[in-house]
């Protein structure tokens, strides 16, 4: 009996791995013949940094001392790994699953988050078997009890947002428990998700960007970066990331970005302006980082709130507002919606849409600036 290690694509340019048995093995709990064991890691298929590569390599590793250990227990008839396989604790999946996100801030924090109320919800037990619909809409109506009750005291802080967000994460963990073939169907497809409310898009007016551009940072890299963002749309995550190799020029296109999307795996080729470009400066010898001490900590977040404070800007303003401020401005300048959702990498021009509530709301106050005295 033969042992291989494979792996087949899942979602957001990962691949997972499983072990394939040929022939197929009877698994001594079902009597039912199993040709696959799915090991719950992942790989990145096109690895992009030297974070995602590393984690290639140990992960690989891992697979391939996982798949020795098989092979010298179907050899000896010891089929008690698949008895294991089937008793996985979803709470445990779910926490492993967060844990292959550390690479990503905001996404990991979401995921740990989402993962702590669950295990909050099922006291860390749950057997992948006892997944059900019932199961799913109780820790739906959890999420909506915590959110109902936000404003009591001594109860958990939850706004309908960090539900809808909390609930989404966790379907999706299901996911791949169901693509990874560790449960029989998926629960949740008949279970209807948590609404999601309209929230206030933060941005900055070219005034005030022109005002932020003149003004000293503390640190250097977080002005570029957030800088480059208002002028390009990318996400925090992907400017962390972006290194010179990746940026290219032709006397056709300009300069443009070639690089994936952390948050939904798409690889995309970006259209960058010549002023954008300007502000990354000249590449250091040696450094292929572009942003090589940008770092999302609460002292980034101080530095941040100073320097708006010294151009005299006191709007609410995190790192991502930069790019809702190139969304803005780009709609407000006259850029079509369709174009506008693909500069922003959106999967759906509905997503995009969302700011033009805030194009509008330009529009109407500039209809009113004007008023004769009468």
């Amino acid at each position: 009996m033969k042992v291989t290690l494979r792996n087949k694509p899942i979602s957001k340019g990962r691949r997972t791995l499983y072990l394939d048995f040929y022939p197929p093995i009877i698994n001594p709990e079902t009597g039912k013949p199993t040709r696959r064991e799915f090991l719950g890691l992942y790989v990145f298929a096109k690895p992009v940094g030297e974070i995602e590569r590393e984690h290639n390599k140990e992960t690989k590793i891992l697979a391939d001392s996982i798949c020795a250990q098989r092979q010298l227990k179907v050899q000896a008839g010891n089929y008690g790994f698949l008895k294991t396989q089937q008793n996985i604790n979803f709470a445990n999946y779910f926490k492993n699953l967060c844990e292959q996100r550390k690479t990503s801030i905001g996404n990991y924090d979401s995921w740990l988050s989402s993962s702590q109320h669950f295990s909050q919800f099922t006291k860390e037990q749950c057997p992948m078997e006892t997944l059900s619909e019932k199961l799913v809409e109780g820790f739906r109506d959890h999420l909506l009890q915590a959110n109902s009750l936000r404003n009591t005291k001594n109860t958990a802080r939850l706004s309908q947002n960090a539900a809808h967000s909390y609930f989404n994460k966790f379907r999706a963990a299901v996911g791949y428990a169901f693509r990874e073939n560790l449960i029989d169907s998926n629960p949740c497809l008949k279970v209807k998700s948590i609404k999601q409310t309209e929230t206030d898009r933060a941005y900055l007016s070219l005034e005030e960007l022109n005002k932020l551009s003149k003004t000293e940072c503390d640190l250097p890299d977080l002005k570029r970066a957030a800088l480059f963002s208002a002028l390009t749309g990318l996400r925090w995550v992907d400017i962390k990331n972006l290194s010179w190799s990746q940026i290219h020029f032709s006397e056709a296109s300009g300069y443009t970005l070639h690089f994936r999307q952390r948050k939904t795996g798409g690889f995309e080729v970006h259209n960058i302006s010549e002023q954008a470009y300007s502000i990354l400066g000249r590449q250091p010898i040696g450094e292929n980082s572009i942003f090589p001490t940008l770092e999302y900590s609460a002292w980034m977040l101080m530095k941040l709130k100073d320097w708006l404070t010294l151009a005299t800007i006191y709007k609410k303003i995190t790192f991502h507002n930069f790019r809702h401020t190139y969304a803005t401005l780009q709609l407000s300048q006259g850029t079509d919606i369709y174009t506008l959702s693909k500069m922003l990498g959106h999967r759906n021009v509905k997503t995009t849409q969302a700011y033009t509530k805030v194009v509008d709301k330009l529009k109407v106050e500039a209809a009113n600036r004007i008023k004769l005295d009468m």
